[in-house]
Order: C-alpha cells, then structure tokens, then sequence
C-alpha cells in the first residue's frame, strides 16, 4: 500500500513539474522578447521639460554681430569609414560603398569632400581602402588602429552597478536585450577605442572648421545626390544664424535606385549633423557606438525625435542637461544612406530593434575577437599560473636548504598516504551513490526542538562534528580525502620538481588516477552532494558547498608538472581533461553554481578562482577573460572605499574571513597576471582596490583584533598578505618600522581551512 501511495505521488508530479518548466521557458521567451514590462528603474529625456527658448534669440543676435557673417557659404563634407560589423553589415560593405561613392557621386559645388578612415583593424581592408582614396586623389584623415593602445584599454567595470553585474541575481533577471546593454556598457572603453564613433566625428569638425563656414562629420555610408545637394544648400543659406541644421536619412536597399535623376527616396531615419565652423558643441568622446553617440547631442542641443521616449536605463550613461546654444537648430534637405548589405535589417516594421540587436551583437562579437588576439599573445594552457618550471622550482628550492628539508619531508610523508577515492568514505550521500562527493553542511546543526520543515538551524562559526579537516568522524566523508589530493598531489610535484626523484611523480600520477580516472574509485563530476543540509532543498547540497574545491587552482600546476615530465600518458591526460570539462559545466550550470557565482563574500571570490584555473588549465580563454571581468565587477561590489570587507565583517569569524577572502583575492591576481591581465592594479570608481583592501587590513597585524572572533585565530597569517602586498606595491604605509618575518622564516605549510597554498612563498 505504501508502495502504491509513493508510486502515485511520484506519477503526480511529473506532469506538474512538465507544467512548471512549460511556464519557466514561456515566461522567459515572453521576457527575452520584451513582452513583459521592465523591472529595471529607468528615466526618460522628455521628463526633463523644454529648453529655454530665450536660446534662440539670442543665437541670432549674436550671429548678427558676428565675424562668421563675413565668410562665404562653403562646405566640407567628410565620410567616417569604420569597421564593418557582421552581421550588421556585409563583409567589406563600406569599402563597396566607398566606391559607390567614388564613381557614382556628382560634385557638389562649394563643397569639399573629404574622408576619415577610422581605425580599420582590418590591415588588408585599410589598405584597399586607402589605396582607393589615394587613387581618386581624395583627402582624407588616417587615425590608425594601434593594438598596444588596445591591450591597455580596461574595461568600464564602474559603469554597471554592483546589482546588474554579469555575476549577480539582478543580471540573471534581466531579458537577453537588457543583458546584451550591460555587456555593451562593459565594453565602453574598448568599444570607444575601436569604433572610435565620436573620436572620429570631432577630428572632422576640428579639421573641417578650418576650412570652410559649415562642416558636415558624416557617417561613411552617406551619400549626396545633385537634388539632395541643391536642397541642403538652399535650407542652410536661407537660415544662416542657426548653428547647427538636422538632416534626414533616407536608408537604401538598392544602391542603384540613387542614379534615377527623380528618386527622391522617404527620408525619416535619425539625422546626420551640420555644424557651422563658430558652433560652440560637439560630439561627446565618452559616449560609445551602439548606445546613442549622435542622440546624446540631439538631447543636447534639444532636437526632438522618438529619441525622446528611449529610456535611459541604470547602466546607461546619464542623460545631458540642454546646452547653451539648444533649440537653436533647423533643418536641412535630405540625404541618403548606402545599403548596409542586410535587406532584413532595413526599411522592416521590425528593422530599429532587429538593426540594435544586430549592431550590439557586432560590436561584441568584433571585441571578443580583438580580446583573444591580445589575450593569446600572454596566455598558454600548458604554463603553470603559480609556480614556476621544473628547472626554476629545482633551482629554487636547491637556493633554500630549509625550505627543501621542509618539501622533502612533507613529500615522504605523502608517500605514505593514499591513493584516495570518494567511494572510500565510511557514510553514502543522500543518492546512495560512493561515487557521488559527499559532506554535511558545517554550520548547519540537528536542531533540538523538532520543527515541521526546520530540522537545522545555523550556527555560524561553530562546525558540526566530521566537518574540520583531519578531526575524528571526518572520515565519514569526502571533504578532508579531497583536501589531502590536492595538498599530496601539489607536494609531490614541487618534490619532483626539486628532487628529480620519479617517485613522487609515480606516486602524484597514481592520486590523480584513482580519483578521477578509474571507473571503479573515480568521482563523479559534481559537488551535488556538498555541504548538505538533511531534510532541505530534496537532500541535495548547497551553493556555499562548493567552496570545498576551492583548492583546484594549484592541484592544476601540480597536473601540468606531472605532464611536462611525461608522469600521465597522452590518454590519461585528455580522460583528465573530459572529467575536467563535464565538471567545469557542471560549476557553470547547476541551480548551486549559478547560485554561487552571484554571492557577494568569500564564496564569489573562490568561485572565480576556481572556475578561472580550470578555463586556463583546459584552454577555454574567452570564459577566463569573462571570469577576470567577474572578478573586477566583484572588487568594487566587496570593498569599500577604505580597503574593509564588509560582507567578512558579518560574521562571527570576522579575521578569519578578512584574511581568507584577501588570500583568494591574491590568488585570484597571480592567475591573472601569468595570462598578462592586471588585478593587482585594478581600481574602482571609489577607489576600491586589491591594494586598498590589504592597506586596510595589515596595520592589525600585532594588535588586537577590534572585530567578533569567536574561534582562535593564527596571526601568522598576516605574513603571506605582507609579503603579496610589498612585493607589488612596496612597503605598507604605517608599518615601515614593523618587523615582519622574512618569506624564508615563515612557516611554508598553513591549515587548508586558511586560503593559504602548500609553499606558498614559491610564486
């Protein structure tokens, strides 16, 4: 009967759980599309009112009075030719359209045509573009791609709030257009440097106000018909005291359609700018192509437009206060833009969203491409991040007799221990499956009054019985077997290394093997089972369980020692790498690895660490690049401004957490700097800082610690913090007259629990 009664139960919920994740993906679609309304607070240009329409008068009083009346009524006109965007654009469509325009384009009397070839990455492209230019004897500016003034570009880290952070809970409710805007926003700097949209525009009216009354910094797919020309002449001769004329675009899907003498196409689309040589405004720099460059002086200069009623989102630049001279504007003729080579994306009742998605998904995709050519030329999967070669370890643990008595010891004893395997524990997991990772949550107690739905409460600070490393009970599970197989593991290969002695490369080999390699001991490729609460979340783990892996990031120095010195077969390593890969997905994808990736103390900082060492160790260098983008996001998110922890500062445990966090952070930065990537000099809007953080926590060294400490705490832990901190930023302000142990005399091997690595002075 009971039997009966469970098989219902389970039969019920199928279709439920089917109805559950049928309304899970409708109602992401529905928010992907943008069906639903925003959450996201947001602000829009009309609330700001009028412009003062005093402007206007005044602008041609002045005008009157002006010297700028004495010149004649001439032009320069000049074409910005930037990068292609595919799928935005046609591949080596603007260098079609340039000759379109060289051909086919009439002169337009008293005006000069010039051009600004605007930082072509494309070497090949820029040259065919610049010899054609050059043929038909037209000027031109060259403002050329440089890739050292690239790979110094940061990223705008600042400019996205702590709660939209590609990491965080806020971000992942987020529609994909939304997302698309928060990456956008991330890469404004690079976006700024490659585009260069605004740059370009302002070299152009700086030239061209020099050469003629009225200059025209147009986009490089604009073309001039003899009708259009006639009537922008007309328009802005007949209302000279306006400094600035608005002309409409017409967008073309058939070049061809412009050479009919009588096409006179419907031109409604966002206006190109005229600007007369004494107009006080120009192009802001800081505003990024794909997200408003040219609207954000229309909202300037007070030009009216459904640009209007565009929301100005939390990750947007903020919208401008009118300028001086707004409202002083008219407008002027026509003008038409060239096929871009995507009908699809053109005059479509769909065309203004599907041409930003497209425009957006362009500039990223171009940018990603320009990261992996600046990050490869720093990073290579098989470089340890942490320590050095076999040689360099040889030479320099031969140069430290202390140090190498210490490894040697260390190593023999490893010898004698192992090869561990989870199906080895003295208790099952929840799945009734030795091969799944299995531990208890620490701070989660049997609670003693017995409460429907509660049968833990938390402690925080006090683990429960089984749960400290090497303690009796520990045995019961898999958290200290896997401490001792990266801690083993790492030992023998700096002994291997120092020693030249294949035994501990024998053995490390065989603690790899059987942990993850023989079917019948190996783990499986998951932390589901990781830190468990019984009786919560259907027996499963927590997000906060997989901290306990937090130490891959130096047990994959060890492997790549191993492999250098040929201790795993070719197969052995790419069966590594399998188990690797279907576990990185797993941190990546799983409810406890999303979970995790968006905490905001200790656990986010180790989760980068871990994630960041297994993309390096398996080559995987754009999710790398992203979780160093993570990790900066998560410096302005966790520090304050004077360098405290205050999600570390919550706990009962408060020193412990300062300093472990901190040693995370440290680790963190020496992943990123063996791939050529600065963490150690990175800063945030108010100054947040790896440097900062250590200024504020080192002066405690030696004193009382001021915060909530309820377990015993080693100060020596201050020493690897020094140490990191005065080998990158000299010695700490204030503690110049503290003596702090040499690396030397300071003990190499620390409590697992602590951050700290095996030897960590070898860096």
């Amino acid at each position: 009967m009971v039997t009966l009664l469970k098989d219902s139960v389970s039969k019920s919920r199928k279709p439920l759980a089917m109805l559950r994740s049928r309304l899970y993906r409708l109602k992401k679609r529905a928010s992907d599309k943008g069906w639903f309304k925003s959450a996201v607070p947001v602000s829009f240009p009309f609330e700001r009112g009028a412009p003062d329409a005093s402007s206007v008068v005044e602008a041609k009083k002045n005008y009157q009075h002006s010297n700028i009346t004495q010149k004649d009524e001439t032009f320069v006109l000049y074409r910005i030719i930037g990068n292609d965007l595919v799928p935005r654009h046609a591949k080596g469509q603007s260098r079609q359209n340039l000759a379109f325009i060289l051909d086919h384009e009439p002169e337009l009397p008293g005006c000069e045509k010039r051009f600004v070839v605007n930082r072509l990455v494309d070497s090949e492209e820029e040259r065919a573009i610049i010899g054609m230019l050059e043929a038909a004897g037209m000027p031109y500016l060259h403002i050329p791609f440089s890739w050292e003034d690239y790979r110094a570009t940061s990223w705008d880290v600042g400019g996205v709030p702590s709660e939209y952070a590609p990491y965080s809970r806020g971000y992942s409710r987020l529609s994909d257009s939304e997302k698309r805007r928060v990456v956008m926003r991330l890469f404004r700097f690079k976006n700024n440097y490659v585009m260069n949209n605004n740059g370009a525009r302002n070299a152009a009216l700086q030239d061209g106000k020099k050469l003629a009354k009225w200059v025209l910094p147009w986009d490089g797919n604009c073309f001039v018909t003899s009708a259009a020309w006639q009537d922008i002449v007309r328009d802005v001769t007949a209302r000279p005291e306006c400094p600035y004329f608005i002309v409409p675009m017409a967008r073309m899907t058939d070049n061809d359609a412009l050479l009919a003498e009588e096409e006179r196409p419907v031109a409604i689309e966002e206006p190109q700018l005229i600007f007369r040589s004494d107009s006080q405004e120009g192009f802001d720099p800081e505003c990024y192509y794909g997200r408003r460059p040219k609207v954000e002086l229309f909202w300037r200069l007070g030009i009216p437009g459904v640009w209007d009623k565009w929301a100005i989102e939390p990750w947007d630049l903020p919208c401008p206060e009118y300028s001086q001279e707004a409202g002083v504007y008219a407008k002027a003729g026509w003008v038409a833009r060239l096929f871009s080579g995507q009908a699809h994306l053109e005059n479509t009742p769909k065309g203004v969203v599907d041409r930003g998605v497209a425009r957006n998904d362009a500039i990223a995709g171009l940018l990603e491409h320009l990261d992996e050519q600046a990050f490869q030329a720093h990073y290579q999967a098989s470089n340890t991040c942490f320590i050095g070669s076999p040689s360099t370890m040889q030479r320099s643990f031969s140069n430290d007799q202390a140090l190498y008595s210490t490894l040697r010891e260390a190593a023999e004893t490893a010898l004698g221990r192992g090869p561990y395997s989870v199906v080895d524990k003295k208790t099952l997991p929840p799945s009734n499956n030795s091969h799944d990772y299995w531990h208890p949550a620490p701070y989660y107690w049997p609670n003693p009054i017995p409460i429907p739905g509660l049968p833990y409460w938390p402690r925080d600070g006090k683990r429960v019985p089984g749960t400290r490393l090497y303690e009796p009970m520990s045995d019961n599970y898999d958290r200290m077997r896997l401490q001792r197989l990266f801690d083993d593991t790492f030992v023998l290969a700096l002994a291997g290394s120092a020693t030249a002695n294949g035994r501990f490369d024998v053995h490390a080999a065989q603690l790899i093997r059987r942990w993850f390699l023989d079917p019948e001991s190996a783990m499986s490729p998951h932390l589901e089972y990781a830190q468990v609460r019984q009786g919560w979340n259907r027996n499963r783990g927590s997000s906060s369980g997989l901290i306990e892996a937090k130490d891959f990031y130096y047990f994959l120095d060890a492997v790549r020692l191993l492999e250098q010195r040929g201790a795993l077969s070719a197969s052995e390593s790419a069966a590594f790498r399998e188990w690797l890969a279907q576990y990185l997905h797993w941190l990546r994808t799983s409810p406890q690895g999303v979970r995790e990736r968006a905490s905001l103390n200790n656990h986010g900082t180790y989760y980068d660490l871990q994630v960041g060492a297994i993309a390096a160790f398996l080559g995987e260098g754009k999710l790398l690049r992203h979780t160093l983008l993570d990790s900066r996001c998560r410096i302005v998110q966790q520090f304050a401004a004077d360098g405290a922890q205050p999600e570390e500062l919550k706990r009962t445990t408060t020193a412990h957490y300062c300093c472990f966090n901190l040693q995370g952070w440290i680790h963190l930065a020496q992943l990123a700097e063996s791939c050529g990537e600065d963490l150690w000099g990175f800063e945030g809007p108010q100054g947040q800082s790896l440097r900062k953080a250590m200024e504020w926590l080192l002066p405690f060294m030696g004193k009382a610690w001021p915060y909530q400490q309820i377990d015993d705490f080693d100060t020596e832990r201050f020493y690897p913090l020094y140490h990191a901190y005065r080998e990158h930023y000299g010695i700490p302000p204030g503690l110049e007259h503290i003596e702090v142990p040499a690396k030397a005399a300071i003990k190499p091997l620390f409590f697992p629990h602590d951050g700290i690595r095996p030897f960590w002075q070898r860096y």
